[in-house]
């Protein structure tokens, strides 16, 4: 039994969206969200419950804060190879005896690391949890991280990397943040670079586990077919056996880059790739709200945004154009992606930014706004749909720090948001004379003196 102090930790945010869905959905049309329970472990692990008994299915999902921007400067890739270490052997199997082991199951146990955190998820048939669960702790408190293994996994991410370059859109996107972040944590992708990986001991490995893999930064989130008193009886006994121990304090230095700047990657191809920008936010802006409505209008809307309308509507320069913010922990980047023609690559990016001049300059139009507002909290249920993606969307709430209630208070939030914000948020997170620019493509073709003259 887990004391009485610790016993349901409870936040119930049953959301019905009349409020939100129905602006999408037709009026009387109402999706709840189920309700989930919070309780902190004396080793300090969150765990974040939610009962959802319509498949005999199990999803459990660990976020550490271990993710790639604790990596050290030239060791890149240190906790994406940890994380995948974790599933490499442990103290009682193989890499080979754990897979045969979930393959009789049918279940599935995955690890990963983004830029802010990594990733342990076990999905399992409700009557093979008890087994399933003993393989995902076997994974977490007892890996081994095999030296012959670790040298494959780093063999195999080279691999990848090499595969990546020769794709247009990886290179720009791993160039423009480069450029972007420079040496801060962001600046490198989670899987390191070719640079990096071979400098990596599996003492290293082993050491970042040790320091980084702590329940005190840790959110487990169980989700499915089970109850309050399973997870009590069968999940928290052992959970509450994983050492806490002491996590260093972070020390998280970053000076973003401003332009303008233009890096140009030569390839012969009829396409260029295109990716302008500069930073961004960072999750816990009070202005992201703002910031989201103002984007979908710019370029996240799809065939409603303007980027949209007047790069390939209007003129049909590109298949597809985009604009999003990457925010996280810290700030990220503000990003136009595009594909188009060598030719037109410089008509592309004077159309991209003066969508962006236009956004600081002009008020959005109140059909705009109703729009964006719309899809906004219409679209998000849908991004629960699964009991993974419900899994890692409590995981990250945890992370950044939103509450249990944050699914009811976003609709308000976004529903608040006004014409006069969305100017303003343009005018202080767009920065179309500093952007930064990458393309990839025939450079012969582009014509890009243009911009080359205005730096």
């Amino acid at each position: 039994m887990i004391p009485r102090t610790l016993k349901r930790m409870v936040t119930v945010f049953s959301v019905c969206a009349s409020l939100a869905v129905s602006l999408w959905l037709g009026e009387g049309t109402c999706r709840a969200m189920p309700p989930v329970q919070r309780l902190v472990l004396p080793n300090g692990l969150v765990i974040l419950l939610s009962e959802e008994h319509s498949l005999p299915l199990v999803t459990v999902e660990l976020l550490v804060d271990a993710g790639s921007r604790r990596d050290p400067p030239g060791k890149e890739g240190l906790a994406n190879l940890t994380a995948n270490g974790l599933l490499l052997g442990s103290n009682e199997r193989s890499a080979a005896a754990l897979n045969e082991e979930l393959d009789f199951m049918g279940a599935s146990l995955e690890a990963s690391a983004e830029k802010d955190y990594g990733t342990l998820t076990l999905q399992v048939l409700r009557k093979d949890l008890d087994r399933g669960f003993s393989l995902f702790l076997e994974a977490l408190t007892q890996p081994t991280f095999p030296d012959k293994e670790l040298n494959r996994e780093v063999r195999k991410t080279l691999a990848a990397i090499q595969a990546e370059e020769e794709q247009p859109e990886e290179l720009a996107r791993s160039t423009f943040e480069q450029t972007l972040f420079g040496s801060s944590p962001y600046g490198h992708p989670p899987e390191g670079t070719r640079e990096s990986l071979p400098r990596i001991a599996p003492e290293d490995v082993r050491r970042f586990y040790r320091t980084y893999y702590r329940p005190t930064i840790a959110t487990l989130a169980v989700v499915g077919d089970i109850t309050f008193e399973a997870v009590e009886a069968q999940l928290i006994p052992r959970l509450t056996q994983w050492p806490a121990g002491t996590v260093p304090p972070e020390q998280f230095r970053s000076t973003l880059a401003q332009g303008p700047k233009t890096e140009t990657i030569e390839r012969k191809s009829t396409q260029t790739t295109i990716i302008l920008g500069h930073g961004g936010i960072s999750r816990d802006n009070p202005d992201y709200y703002a910031v989201s409505v103002m984007n979908y209008i710019l370029g996240g809307g799809g065939f409603g945004s303007r980027l949209m309308e007047e790069i390939r509507v209007k003129r049909g320069l590109a298949y597809s154009v985009e604009s999003f913010f990457e925010a996280g922990k810290y700030p990220g980047s503000f990003e136009i992606v595009c594909q188009t023609k060598n030719a037109s690559t410089r008509e592309a990016i004077t159309l991209a930014v003066g969508q962006m001049e236009r956004m600081k300059t002009e008020m959005v139009s109140q059909n705009e706004l109703d729009q964006a507002k719309k899809y906004l909290i219409g679209s998000f249920p849908f991004r629960l749909d699964t009991q993974g993606e419900f899994a890692h969307f409590l995981t990250l709430d945890e992370c950044f720090g939103l509450g249990l209630d944050y699914p009811e208070r976003y609709p308000a939030l976004i529903r608040s948001v006004t014409r006069e914000e969305v100017l303003q948020a343009a005018k202080t997170y767009l920065h179309p004379e500093q952007y930064i620019l990458v393309v990839v493509g025939n450079l012969k073709e582009m014509d890009l003196e243009k911009q080359a003259g205005q730096q």
